[in-house]
């Protein structure tokens, strides 16, 4: 049985998550080139931040890849669906929260314009053999160019642009505009016809530019003789075609490429005025300096630029872009089975309000309240009549027993002086006067004479 000297490990020897994932990331990203992939869209999403997910895949695999926002604003003439065969620039790079690995496309193209690709690249590979992308053989730009040749077309707005930063920056020197069609047919012809008139007019510089476009506006600058022409021009050559993402056989065949015309002014202007009061003093202490810290710079700069790479704000704003939306996805799905869990609750507490809804109820108590209304209907009625026949029986003994109908009888009521009934002639005295009371009137009378009774 194998064993496994795990009591030999130490503490410094064993990695965490996050310093594995760290590894892998730096291997990735030393390894990997950015490159050209081809491949079958599926599983498209489309996020509310504007990114793009998908997998590409053939018959056999499938990767994940992601276009941002800022890239996927730039792509023109193309809508990605499922099932489209595509060509994608871009980089693999690691998710380190899920770590995984997905590509990071910066170009997206159809099957179709892949085909000018398939080309570009046979081409490139056979000027690249007959080293004419050699480094070796790539000339030294001048540190302070002051006569300067341009060719690029005279009613662009990129000639406009490129002299508004020369002006800007303040530099001094002689620009020299040697006008082109920088686009279709005959453009690479013409732009050759001036590489050939720049070489007698005794130029520190010649730069060769346009804007960015499609792939087929670019093509001029693809053209086996524009790539030998300028690769065989004695002049120092700087290419600036397109936008940063763009790259033309042209940028592999001239001495420098920088990613814009606007780039390429800047580095013409680049502190002109200072360095050239300052060249002679930075080259001697250049000199000096260089032999002993070359090396080390190099193994420093490697280092830095792993580092960089790790950290740069695009990195870091894409990882927290791919963060965002795992959140927001998390989070939708959270609100859905919330949603449905209420309509759930409120289904269940509607069914029971209608069971026990108010209306209901009424309907049954209704129904049992009729009869009973009509049977105290009924029983009040008896009641009524009976009160009324005995109303009217009392009222004719009341009647019959009041004191007309007793005065009638013969009887009479006696007052005294106060008002007071005399019912006895107790408490009577000689000479008190009596109001009697008869069935038709009264009379006053006097007492003169108290009787004993007999009794």
């Amino acid at each position: 049985m194998e064993q496994y000297p795990m009591l030999a490990v130490s503490e410094r020897e064993i990695l965490t998550v996050s310093e594995l994932t760290q590894h892998i990331e730096q291997l990735l990203e030393d390894h990997l080139p950015t490159c050209w992939i081809q491949g079958e869209v599926s599983n498209l999403s489309h996020q509310a931040s504007g990114h793009i997910y998908f997998s590409l895949k053939d018959k056999d695999n499938q990767v994940s890849a992601v276009l941002f926002r800022h890239d996927a604003l730039r792509q023109q003439g193309i809508t990605l669906r499922d099932g489209l065969h595509v060509l994608a620039y871009g980089k693999v790079a690691l998710y380190p929260p899920r770590g995984v690995y997905q590509l990071i496309v910066r170009v997206v193209l159809e099957k179709g314009v892949g085909q000018f690709q398939e080309a570009l690249e046979r081409l490139k590979r056979r000027l690249a053999a007959e080293g004419l992308f050699a480094t070796k053989k790539k000339k030294l730009l001048p540190l302070l160019p002051t006569r300067i040749g341009y060719i690029t077309s005279a009613t662009g707005a990129v000639l406009r642009d490129f002299i508004s930063v020369l002006r800007r920056r303040d530099w001094q020197g002689q620009l020299i505009v040697l006008p082109a069609r920088v686009q279709g047919e005959g453009a690479s012809q013409d732009i050759i016809e001036q590489i050939k008139a720049a070489e007698h007019l005794n130029l520190d510089l010649l730069v060769i530019g346009r804007g960015g476009g499609s792939v087929e506006d670019l093509w001029a600058f693809n053209e086996e003789p524009l790539v030998r022409a300028v690769a065989a021009c004695s002049i120092p050559t700087m290419s600036a075609v397109g936008h940063e993402i763009d790259i033309t056989l042209c940028d592999f065949a001239a001495d420098q490429r920088m990613e814009t015309p606007t780039a390429a002014a800047e580095w013409i202007a680049l502190d002109f005025i200072e360095c050239r009061n300052r060249l002679d003093t930075a080259h001697k202490a250049l000199r000096t300096l260089l032999a002993q810290r070359l090396e080390r710079a190099l193994s420093l700069l490697r280092v830095l630029q792993g580092r960089l790479n790790a950290f740069t704000p695009e990195r870091t704003c894409e990882h927290y872009w791919l963060k965002l939306d795992d959140v927001a996805n998390r989070l939708q799905h959270n609100l859905r089975a919330r949603i449905y869990q209420n309509q759930q609750s409120w289904m269940t507490a509607r069914s029971r309000l209608i069971a026990s809804a108010p209306e209901h109820r009424l309907r049954i108590a209704y129904l049992k309240w009729r009869p009973l209304k009509k049977r105290y209907l009924y029983l009040f009625q008896s009641t009524l009549e009976a009160s009324t026949d005995r109303l009217a029986t009392l009222q004719k003994r009341l009647q019959a027993y009041g004191l007309q109908k007793t005065l009638a009888r013969g009887f009479a009521v006696v007052k005294n002086s106060s008002g007071d009934f005399v019912t006895r002639k107790q408490g009577l005295c000689s000479g008190d006067r009596l109001n009697t009371q008869f069935a038709d009137g009264s009379v006053e009378v006097a007492v003169t004479d108290l009787h004993q009774d007999s009794t």
